[in-house]
């Protein structure tokens, strides 16, 4: 069993290695609400929690890129999880540091995730070449979700945003996570054994955020964190408790919001048994650092790729224009330099 100690932490290093863990945990939100059920409580607290949640985008149900708005129980859509770095307490105003594209195809009923590194170097409209990260501390939602259209060449039909307040309150309120240690290792504190282990929600954030001391890196990192994801759907899939389920909904209530309405929920049923069959992918790239500052350099090839792969799972034709992306020859200019409050020198 772990065992935790409370050593100082420096915040802006939590917050950058604690993004795997957010990447994962944005994600299992709207997958804890999928996999609940469909008994008469269940949907009576969904539909109470799909109320207290709800929030309309500024440009309406209907995507720009849509010739009209998309009905998740009879078309392949796609929905925009963001996490918000919750600088002020209850805001949710701060830039996003996790940013994940799921898209829903109708016919095969197939998930397909990809992940946006928050560094991603991106043309945000009205603020030129910045951080994908940025958008939503700029504009919101509206301006974070036009700018992740901008930047894949697709139509961004729903969000879910999170201040990750929630996720580890879940972790707990269903009696936490099943994971088989791959080896005996200590992070911030709490030391982890080798073998079966189930963990707290504190617990499992330290579990996910290790990645120097796995010899595999960022490989062995990213297969904890989807051990993670998958025993959190799991639970949420299986659990028996109203009492818990009360208490899951309270935290999902209290730090979420989404264009999702009630309807739109129930119509994720269908997708159900996808679950343990997800692609994720993420946006490929590369370091770099402009005016002293870090960037990921996306790649174009690499990216127009991924966007006509989600294009095609949004049953919309595929794109043989470059997208514009800075460092492209739509896009030569150098980003400008950041301000203190979201700069980050290359590590």
């Amino acid at each position: 069993m772990p065992s935790s100690t409370s050593p100082r932490r420096n915040l802006r290093k939590r917050r950058k290695k604690a993004l795997v863990w957010k990447t994962a945990a944005v994600v299992a939100l709207l997958f804890l609400l999928l996999a609940g059920g469909a008994s008469a409580y269940f949907l009576q607290q969904l539909n109470s929690v799909s109320a207290d949640t709800e929030e309309e985008l500024q440009r309406g149900e209907k995507s720009n890129l849509r010739d009209q708005a998309v009905d998740p129980a009879e078309d392949s859509f796609s929905v925009l999880f963001l996490g918000v770095d919750d600088r002020e307490e209850g805001s949710m105003s701060g830039r996003s540091d996790a940013m994940v594209v799921g898209t829903f195809n109708k016919d095969s009923k197939k998930v397909k995730l990809v992940s946006i590194p928050r560094d991603s170097l991106v043309n945000i409209e009205g603020h030129g070449e910045d951080k994908i990260a940025h958008a939503h501390a700029y504009g919101g939602t509206d301006l974070a979700v036009k700018t992740v259209e901008d930047t894949l060449n697709i139509p961004v039909d729903y969000y879910v945003k999170s201040d990750f307040a929630a996720f580890t309150d879940i972790i707990n309120d269903l009696n936490g996570v099943d994971v088989n240690v791959p080896f005996d290792f200590t992070e911030e504190g709490t030391t982890f054994e080798e073998g079966p282990a189930t963990l707290n929600g504190e617990e499992a954030l330290k579990y996910v955020r290790m990645r120097k001391q796995d010899p595999r890196g960022d490989l062995g990192r990213g297969e904890r964190q989807q051990e993670v994801l998958e025993s959190l759907i799991s639970k949420a899939g299986s659990i028996e408790s109203i009492d818990n389920y009360n208490d899951v909904f309270d935290s999902v209530s209290e730090n979420v919001s989404t264009n999702l309405t009630f309807g739109n929920m129930i119509a994720l049923q269908q997708y159900a048994d996808s679950l343990n069959e997800i692609d994720s992918t993420q946006l490929e790239g590369s370091d770099t650092t402009i005016n002293g500052v870090y960037y990921y350099q996306l790649n174009s090839e690499a990216t127009l790729e991924i966007s006509n792969n989600l294009r095609n799972q949004l049953d919309l034709p595929a794109s043989r224009e470059p997208l514009a992306l800075p460092g492209t020859q739509m896009y030569n200019e150098a980003p400008a330099v950041e301000e203190e409050t979201y700069g980050e020198t290359a590590p």
